[in-house]
């Protein structure tokens, strides 16, 4: 039998990055720092549970720069994965399935999500007087 040398797959360093591969990325990504998030939201619903001493040990956190960059990416995350989310269920639903139609959502999904981020903390930095 000949040993012949096979291809190989291509790497990422073949492919030209796309919107579209980026988007998809992002959208696993952020379902990672979701589950993450949803932990961190369980600890501040305990601490809110277990009595003022507690909540204030979690808020603390919460307004330490550390929790605030979590905060800040958590938020995001959760309106990338829901806008792209949505984008997906239109896809499935059978519009917008061409490339141009993919290249505008993933777009649309990207800046989508920063302007609903920018927007709640607007609004939380309102309510609380920060901004």
């Amino acid at each position: 039998m000949a040993n012949r040398e096979r291809p190989l797959s291509p790497h990422l360093q073949v492919y030209r990055w796309q919107v579209q591969m980026v988007t998809s990325i992002l959208h696993r990504g952020t379902g990672m720092v979701l589950a993450f998030g949803s932990l961190l939201f369980a600890w501040g619903l305990l601490a809110l549970a277990a009595g003022p001493e507690h909540w204030a040990r979690f808020g603390g956190f919460a307004r330490s720069p550390l929790g605030f960059l979590i905060l800040f990416v958590w938020s995001w995350s959760l309106a990338f994965h829901l806008i792209n989310g949505v984008r997906h269920l239109v896809q499935d639903a059978g519009y917008a399935f061409d490339i141009p139609g993919f290249v505008r959502n993933s777009w649309i999904s990207v800046i989508g999500s920063l302007v609903l981020t920018a927007l709640i903390w607007l609004g939380a930095m309102m309510q609380w007087g920060a901004a």
